[in-house]
Protein backbone atom coordinates (compact mmCIF):
# COMPACT_ATOMS: atom_id res chain seq x y z
CA UNK A 1 0.00 0.00 0.00
CA UNK A 2 1.08 3.59 -0.55
CA UNK A 3 1.39 5.27 2.85
CA UNK A 4 1.46 9.03 3.24
CA UNK A 5 2.44 11.38 6.01
CA UNK A 6 -1.27 11.91 6.72
CA UNK A 7 -1.84 8.23 7.53
CA UNK A 8 -2.77 7.61 11.15
CA UNK A 9 -0.04 6.25 13.42
CA UNK A 10 -2.16 3.38 14.68
CA UNK A 11 -3.06 2.27 11.14
CA UNK A 12 0.60 2.43 10.15
CA UNK A 13 1.67 0.42 13.18
CA UNK A 14 -1.01 -2.16 12.52
CA UNK A 15 0.24 -2.50 8.93
CA UNK A 16 3.81 -2.83 10.22
CA UNK A 17 2.67 -5.61 12.55
CA UNK A 18 1.43 -7.41 9.44
CA UNK A 19 4.83 -7.02 7.76
CA UNK A 20 4.40 -3.79 5.80
CA UNK A 21 7.87 -2.19 5.96
CA UNK A 22 6.88 1.05 4.14
CA UNK A 23 4.38 1.70 6.95
CA UNK A 24 7.22 1.54 9.47
CA UNK A 25 9.32 3.89 7.32
CA UNK A 26 6.58 6.54 7.57
CA UNK A 27 6.46 6.12 11.36
CA UNK A 28 10.24 6.32 11.54
CA UNK A 29 10.35 9.55 9.53
CA UNK A 30 7.56 10.97 11.67
CA UNK A 31 9.10 10.18 15.07
CA UNK A 32 12.85 9.76 14.68
CA UNK A 33 13.70 13.42 15.37
CA UNK A 34 11.43 13.59 18.42
CA UNK A 35 12.82 10.35 19.85
CA UNK A 36 16.39 11.50 19.28
CA UNK A 37 15.66 14.90 20.87
CA UNK A 38 14.15 13.22 23.92
CA UNK A 39 17.19 10.98 24.26
CA UNK A 40 19.65 13.86 23.92
CA UNK A 41 17.74 15.73 26.61
CA UNK A 42 17.86 12.76 28.98
CA UNK A 43 21.39 11.40 28.41
CA UNK A 44 23.38 14.23 26.88
CA UNK A 45 26.27 13.06 24.71
CA UNK A 46 25.30 12.18 21.16
CA UNK A 47 27.27 8.93 21.24
CA UNK A 48 25.09 7.61 24.05
CA UNK A 49 21.93 9.04 22.49
CA UNK A 50 22.84 7.35 19.19
CA UNK A 51 23.09 3.97 20.89
CA UNK A 52 19.86 4.46 22.79
CA UNK A 53 18.13 5.67 19.63
CA UNK A 54 19.00 2.41 17.90
CA UNK A 55 17.90 0.44 20.97
CA UNK A 56 14.56 2.24 21.02
CA UNK A 57 13.71 1.34 17.45
CA UNK A 58 15.07 -2.18 17.91
CA UNK A 59 12.77 -2.66 20.91
CA UNK A 60 9.87 -1.20 18.92
CA UNK A 61 10.59 -3.79 16.23
CA UNK A 62 10.94 -6.64 18.74
CA UNK A 63 7.72 -5.75 20.56
CA UNK A 64 5.63 -4.71 17.54
CA UNK A 65 3.36 -7.73 17.93
CA UNK A 66 2.44 -6.64 21.45
CA UNK A 67 1.18 -3.25 20.28
CA UNK A 68 -2.61 -2.86 20.48
CA UNK A 69 -3.81 -0.58 17.62
CA UNK A 70 -6.83 0.51 19.66
CA UNK A 71 -4.43 2.56 21.83
CA UNK A 72 -2.48 5.64 20.70
CA UNK A 73 0.89 4.86 19.13
CA UNK A 74 2.89 7.89 20.32
CA UNK A 75 2.63 7.20 24.09
CA UNK A 76 3.51 3.56 23.42
CA UNK A 77 6.63 4.58 21.47
CA UNK A 78 7.76 7.05 24.13
CA UNK A 79 7.17 4.49 26.87
CA UNK A 80 9.63 2.25 25.02
CA UNK A 81 12.01 5.19 24.71
CA UNK A 82 11.76 6.08 28.40
CA UNK A 83 12.33 2.44 29.37
CA UNK A 84 15.46 2.35 27.19
CA UNK A 85 16.74 5.41 29.09
CA UNK A 86 15.91 3.80 32.44
CA UNK A 87 17.69 0.61 31.38
CA UNK A 88 20.70 2.70 30.42
CA UNK A 89 20.76 4.37 33.84
CA UNK A 90 20.45 1.02 35.57
CA UNK A 91 23.41 -0.30 33.62
CA UNK A 92 25.49 2.78 34.39
CA UNK A 93 24.29 3.07 37.98
CA UNK A 94 27.76 2.45 39.35
CA UNK A 95 29.14 5.48 37.54
CA UNK A 96 26.43 7.65 39.10
CA UNK A 97 27.29 6.35 42.54
CA UNK A 98 30.95 7.20 42.05
CA UNK A 99 30.38 10.92 41.74
CA UNK A 100 33.65 12.58 42.67
CA UNK A 101 34.63 16.15 43.34
CA UNK A 102 36.27 16.55 39.91
CA UNK A 103 32.98 15.89 38.15
CA UNK A 104 31.22 18.30 40.47
CA UNK A 105 33.73 21.09 39.76
CA UNK A 106 33.51 20.51 35.99
CA UNK A 107 29.75 20.95 36.07
CA UNK A 108 29.91 24.21 38.07
CA UNK A 109 28.79 26.35 35.13
CA UNK A 110 25.36 24.69 35.06
CA UNK A 111 23.06 26.28 37.67
CA UNK A 112 20.76 23.26 38.11
CA UNK A 113 23.50 20.79 39.02
CA UNK A 114 24.70 19.66 42.42
CA UNK A 115 27.92 21.61 42.13
CA UNK A 116 26.88 24.50 44.34
CA UNK A 117 26.87 22.12 47.29
CA UNK A 118 30.17 21.69 49.08
CA UNK A 119 30.98 18.10 49.94
CA UNK A 120 29.07 15.19 48.45
CA UNK A 121 31.07 12.70 50.49
CA UNK A 122 28.85 13.35 53.51
CA UNK A 123 26.03 11.59 51.64
CA UNK A 124 25.56 7.89 51.11
CA UNK A 125 26.14 6.67 47.54
CA UNK A 126 22.38 6.12 47.15
CA UNK A 127 21.63 9.68 48.33
CA UNK A 128 24.22 11.10 45.89
CA UNK A 129 22.66 9.11 43.08
CA UNK A 130 19.15 10.22 44.07
CA UNK A 131 20.17 13.90 44.00
CA UNK A 132 21.96 13.43 40.70
CA UNK A 133 18.92 11.82 39.10
CA UNK A 134 16.45 14.32 40.55
CA UNK A 135 18.23 17.64 40.07
CA UNK A 136 20.83 17.05 37.38
CA UNK A 137 18.93 14.65 35.15
CA UNK A 138 15.45 15.94 35.96
CA UNK A 139 13.97 12.50 36.63
CA UNK A 140 10.56 12.21 38.26
CA UNK A 141 10.28 10.24 41.50
CA UNK A 142 8.66 7.39 39.55
CA UNK A 143 11.59 7.27 37.10
CA UNK A 144 14.04 7.49 39.99
CA UNK A 145 12.36 4.62 41.81
CA UNK A 146 12.86 2.37 38.77
CA UNK A 147 16.53 3.30 38.40
CA UNK A 148 17.20 2.95 42.13
CA UNK A 149 15.17 -0.23 42.41
CA UNK A 150 13.01 1.18 45.19
CA UNK A 151 9.53 2.59 45.76
CA UNK A 152 8.33 6.06 44.77
CA UNK A 153 8.06 7.00 48.45
CA UNK A 154 11.57 5.79 49.20
CA UNK A 155 13.02 7.76 46.25
CA UNK A 156 11.30 10.88 47.59
CA UNK A 157 12.61 10.12 51.08
CA UNK A 158 16.19 9.67 49.80
CA UNK A 159 16.12 13.12 48.23
CA UNK A 160 14.53 14.65 51.31
CA UNK A 161 17.11 13.13 53.67
CA UNK A 162 20.00 14.15 51.41
CA UNK A 163 18.76 17.75 51.33
CA UNK A 164 18.32 17.72 55.11
CA UNK A 165 21.84 16.38 55.52
CA UNK A 166 23.21 19.15 53.29
CA UNK A 167 21.32 21.72 55.32
CA UNK A 168 22.99 20.43 58.49
CA UNK A 169 26.43 20.55 56.82
CA UNK A 170 25.82 24.16 55.77
CA UNK A 171 24.64 25.14 59.24
CA UNK A 172 27.68 23.58 60.88
CA UNK A 173 29.95 25.54 58.54
CA UNK A 174 28.12 28.76 59.29
CA UNK A 175 26.65 29.02 55.79
CA UNK A 176 23.08 29.02 54.65
CA UNK A 177 21.70 26.70 51.95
Amino acid sequence: MNWTESSEDEVLMNAYQLGDLPAFEVLYRRYSRRVYGYLRQKVGPSSIADDLFQSTFMKLHQSRNRYNPSYPFQPWLFTICRNVVLDHWRQTQQSLIDVNSDKVEQAAATPQTLVTWPDLSSLSPQQRQALELRFREGFSFDEMSKVLGTSHANARQLVSRAIRKFKNVFQKKGSSP
